[in-house]
């Protein structure tokens, strides 16, 4: 079986349907149908079937999808272990969010200039779901992302994800907050406390909405939530201003007019990933860099410098 044609099934799985594969991978329709169709005929299993307009993969289909994956991976990683030994060197294309790249990545780059000055870093600033599409895209190297404990975001087969660190979150409220006004304990009596509120998300990301949405749930509200904003200095600013009240992070450095509420039981906890193609952390720029990214997150506690200040 051609790898290429492994490719096309197993993209077709992941898109849904071939007009999406030939857009993502740069061919024709007709050149899809025709290599998956190929496929079928060196396996003798048949492939795809119509659905309406469209096809969708057959049983078999998706079983031979599934190998694929093992199968580009293993190719991929062979491909790549052909210098294992080598000095790292070369470009490596990384998208990821704000706290990440400022707090992690940009003092590794920093030791890298002087340990490693063959490997050199791009970098593009982008929330998880947007840096994960680039990387899908193979317009990435690397992608650093985060979700929550409460809502855990789902991992594509064909990536591999490496924890880096965590952080907890809590209820961003004005300081001129009377006690009262207030509720400490778990998480649900201090969202009870705000039902009346507006709430602030983020304008990038829907997961700390989905964990807001939860959690007032869980109170036995809807959130009335009519802000959205990307920085969290902005989210300070608009808290402060009256204007609703949202997730932060507890080591996050507050402004005098915000105080930032615990949440317990459930708590709300960030956690931080490097995600890399299933096979390519065998390059050994790429293994160094996410090695170095480990360490530096086993070796630091988010908040000690201030992180994060923009984008989660």
């Amino acid at each position: 079986m051609e790898t290429r044609r492994l490719e096309l099934l197993a993209e077709l799985s992941r898109l849904g349907s071939m007009r999406a594969v030939a857009d993502v991978l740069g061919t024709t329709t007709s050149t899809v149908s025709q290599q998956i169709a190929a496929l079928s005929r060196e396996t003798g299993s048949v492939l795809v079937e119509p659905d309406g307009r469209r096809v969708r993969l057959t049983p078999a289909g998706r079983r031979l999808a599934e190998h694929a994956v093992t199968i580009l991976a293993a190719v991929e990683a062979a491909r790549l272990d052909l210098g294992p030994e080598a000095e790292p060197n070369g470009t490596i294309r990384i998208a990821g969010f704000a706290t990440a790249i400022r707090g992690f990545l940009l003092p590794v780059i920093m030791d890298l200039a002087a340990s490693h000055p063959r490997v050199h870093i791009l970098i593009r600033e982008h929330e998880p779901a947007e840096a994960l599409a680039l990387l899908t895209g193979d317009q990435a190297d690397l992608a650093l992302t985060y979700d929550y404990n409460l809502a855990p975001a789902t991992v594509d087969p064909s990536l591999k994800a490496t924890p880096l660190w965590t952080a907890k979150w809590g209820l961003g409220v004005p300081a001129l907050t009377t006690a009262s006004a207030a509720p400490t304990g778990t998480a649900q009596a201090v969202f009870a406390g705000f039902r009346e509120h507006d709430w602030i998300v983020n304008s990038r990301n829907t997961a700390d909405e989905h964990v807001i949405r939860t959690l007032a749930s869980m109170a036995g509200f809807s959130p009335r939530i009519t802000h959205q904003a990307d920085s969290l200095d902005l989210v300070q600013d608009m808290i402060a201003a009256g204007l609703g009240v949202g997730l932060l992070p507890i080591d996050h450095a507050t402004y005098p007019a915000v105080r930032i509420l615990p949440l317990t039981s459930p708590g709300v906890e960030l956690r931080s990933y490097s995600v890399a193609r299933q096979g390519r952390l065998n390059w050994p720029p790429l293994a160094l860099v996410t090695c170095l990214l480990t360490d530096r997150a086993g070796r630091m506690t988010p908040g000690d410098d201030g992180l994060p200040s923009t984008g989660a």
